[in-house]
């Protein structure tokens, strides 16, 4: 987040790079990066001869640096901008000489929407002389937090479980999770602060059947509400893929397992550090430890490694999803 701050603030500043590579794994901050500049160095009246936009698939390096080379007309700057970027890779090194020596009026937006091969030395040359920025994905457990200070750059606020709930609903996608969250703040006013039921009801997510209220089921061992809340997931298996059920179950009996092997549990905060969870839920982890062992625990993520494995159609039988998600469920209280 560092590096988009100063990247930006160097763009507002006029204070520009001959050549800017956005890479990574997750596309919504290379996306976010190619956007901004294209809106901010040129005036509109500029960009008409001054701004190109090519695709990697349908482009070459040499159409690249030929049109890099260009001077501009009637204006400081050109922008050429490369978007699917990655489809270049095989000859991308032929843009090593260029990066060497680039265009000094000539700002070049290189859109790599896949991780690079880092042994390449066009790449070393580009990370020594202009700017090289790594957008990579965000853990499962860090996206609450990246909704909460989204929208608090926007003027809301969202409560701890709310968004939580949007995480588990949509994912890591941050492009996804941004389109969500620019939908609610066209309903709600300024300074609102979204709760579960504002999601519940402009989302589309149950705030009773999920895999956040059956992991707190779980935690609680509430078998009536566990398995109500199974049944629920078997009659609406599109919106409940097991592969998001299980990797969700996953990650908390993982943490829980984690918890067990603190020395020191005094301090909430800290121990909410130490497992990547938000301190708003730690008591839950607390609550679980209580009902599971960690001898069970370990049981049970051995047994949602083994109930993953079956749901992608090894060692399953005629199982269907429900039938593993009641036996996982059966499992884990027993």
């Amino acid at each position: 987040m560092t590096d988009l701050i100063k990247i930006t603030n160097d763009i507002k500043s006029k204070n520009f790079k001959p050549i800017y590579f956005l890479c990574g794994e997750e596309t919504y901050y290379i996306d976010r990066i190619a956007e901004f500049i294209e809106e901010h160095v040129l005036t509109e009246d500029e960009k008409a001869f001054n701004q190109v936009v090519l695709y990697g698939r349908d482009t070459s390096v040499e159409e690249i640096v030929s049109t890099a080379k260009r001077f501009p007309m009637m204006a400081d700057y050109q922008v050429v901008i490369v978007k699917e970027a990655q489809n270049l890779n095989r000859t991308i090194d032929a843009l090593q000489a260029y990066a060497e020596n680039p265009q000094p009026t000539t700002i070049l937006v290189l859109a790599y929407r896949d991780k690079p091969d880092g042994r390449k030395k066009v790449f070393k040359v580009i990370k020594d002389k202009h700017v090289y920025f790594e957008s990579k994905k965000l853990y499962d457990n860090q996206i609450p937090d990246w909704i909460s200070k989204v929208l608090k750059g926007k003027n809301y606020a969202i409560q701890p479980k709310a968004a939580l709930m949007l995480s588990e609903f949509l994912g890591t996608d941050l492009a996804k999770i941004s389109n969500e969250l620019d939908k609610l703040r066209i309903i709600f006013p300024e300074g609102h602060t979204f709760t579960p039921k504002d999601i519940e009801v402009n989302i589309g997510f149950s705030k009773d059947y999920n895999v956040f209220e059956l992991k707190s089921a779980l935690a609680l061992r509430d078998q009536e509400k566990a398995y109500s809340i199974i049944h629920h997931f078997a009659q609406n298996p599109k919106d409940n893929p097991i592969v998001v059920i299980t990797g969700q179950l996953f990650s908390f009996f993982s943490q829980l397992l984690q918890f067990h092997g603190l020395k020191d549990k005094s301090n909430k905060r800290e121990v909410a550090s130490k497992i990547g969870v938000n301190p708003y839920f730690v008591d839950e982890y607390f609550t679980a430890a209580r009902n599971y062992p960690m001898r069970k625990v370990s049981q049970i993520v051995q047994v949602l490694r083994d109930v993953d494995v079956k749901s992608k159609g090894v060692g399953a039988g005629s199982m269907k999803e429900d039938d593993l998600l009641k036996e996982l469920v059966y499992k884990i209280f027993n």
